[in-house]
């Protein structure tokens, strides 16, 4: 299997969502707060695919 590098702009809206989680968890925001797990997740999944996925 054959890795690539995610683009910019995934890179970039998946840094956003983890650190809106990383902060919904340890400060009070409203809607974040509430899906502070899943906006990690999200995060996560989104670097997970644009690296395994080509052209992502």
């Amino acid at each position: 299997m054959k890795l690539n590098a995610p683009k910019k702009i995934v890179w970039i809206i998946a840094f956003i969502l983890g650190v809106l989680g990383v902060l919904g968890t340890i400060t009070t925001i409203p809607i974040v707060s509430e899906y502070a797990f899943w906006f990690v997740v999200i995060g996560w999944l989104l670097l997970v695919i644009a690296t395994v996925a080509k052209n992502f």
